[in-house]
């Protein structure tokens, strides 16, 4: 499939960039289905050591490899590159609260999406890769490891809000497949969380009335929902704590590409590299059609729900 053209940073072509996401995508999923089933990881990644012996759980040890997996190979592929590269897991070591980082082009990766689902066994982990232009995501890829399904979304310079994006599917055989959003404006299906809930949100969803719902773990794992057709809205409620930037950057392009909808319940599009990596407020990604009318709702119930509270 021959995406549309869209901005880089100079000196960057498309093809040779697609190429390197889908070996470094197919290389996290072998390293993550690897520590999942306690097998030995493949390149040369050490195995996940007992707790019970003072070693890391197989969590840490995932995270950590695919974290280094991503970040040396797209700094191999790409030396001259003239991007920044961010994770969760180097987070804490390069950010400054309240400071965005100096980097007109930014990766904003997350290694493992999911981690009690990746301890539950579940299957509903995911990784994910987002490059962000100024503030927007321009290239969004999910990858879900379990399935090997390997998304991917193209946006227009300037990021979501375009109008101009391309989305796909491949499987491990490059077998490529379009998404296919629903089409429905009533009787929606929510997909939602088994472990981020709470009253207010509880509330929220009595107000919105979905048909069903879906629970899935991962935001990656929530949005292919979406864009397979299965389920039409997924809404992030913060509280005590928020998602970050690594949650959302990937997936909200892979679904803006695809037609669909992901913004804060007054309007205002999703922001990274702010100086806070916190996505606090009330997120409502969608299929699309019914998407301007859902956030009037929720931000009219919320206004109830929760007064003050910025959606």
């Amino acid at each position: 499939m021959m995406p549309s053209p869209f901005a880089l940073p100079d000196g960057i072509g498309c093809e040779p960039l697609l190429v390197e996401l889908r070996r470094l995508a197919w290389g996290a999923a072998d390293i993550l289905r690897a520590y999942a089933r306690g097998e030995v990881p493949p390149y040369g990644f050490p195995p996940a050591l007992s707790v019970d012996h003072g070693g890391e759980g197989p969590v840490s040890a995932a995270d950590l490899a695919v974290n280094r997996w991503l970040l040396d190979g797209l700094a191999a592929a790409f030396p001259a590159a003239g991007w920044t590269l961010l994770s969760e897991e180097t987070a804490a070591e390069v950010l400054v609260p309240g400071q965005p980082l100096d980097a007109e082009w930014l990766w904003i990766l997350d290694p493992l999406d999911g981690t009690k689902d990746f301890l539950q066994g579940t299957g509903e982990y995911a990784v994910h890769l987002a490059l962000v232009h100024g503030q927007r995501p321009v290239l969004g890829v999910v990858l879900l490891p379990e399935p090997e399904e390997l998304w991917f979304g193209l946006l227009g310079a300037g990021g979501a809000g375009t109008g101009a994006g391309q989305a796909w599917r491949e499987n491990r055989a490059g077998a490529c497949f379009a998404p296919a959003l629903s089409g429905r404006s009533e009787e929606l299906v929510l997909v939602a969380s088994r472990n981020h809930r709470d009253d207010r949100l509880e509330q929220l969803l009595a107000d919105l009335r979905p048909a069903r719902s879906l629970a899935i773990g991962s935001v990656g794992g929530k949005v292919a929902t979406i864009l397979r057709g299965e389920a039409d809205l997924y809404i992030s409620l913060s509280g005590r704590s928020a998602p970050k930037d690594w949650d959302m950057a990937a997936p909200e392009a892979v679904l803006r590409a695809a037609g669909g909808g992901f913004d804060h319940a007054d309007g205002r599009p999703l922001l990274y590299n702010t100086g806070d990596v916190r996505q606090a407020g009330c997120l409502i990604a969608s299929h699309g059609p019914a998407h301007a009318a859902i956030c009037r709702r929720a931000a009219e119930a919320m206004a109830t729900i929760d007064p003050g509270f910025a959606v």
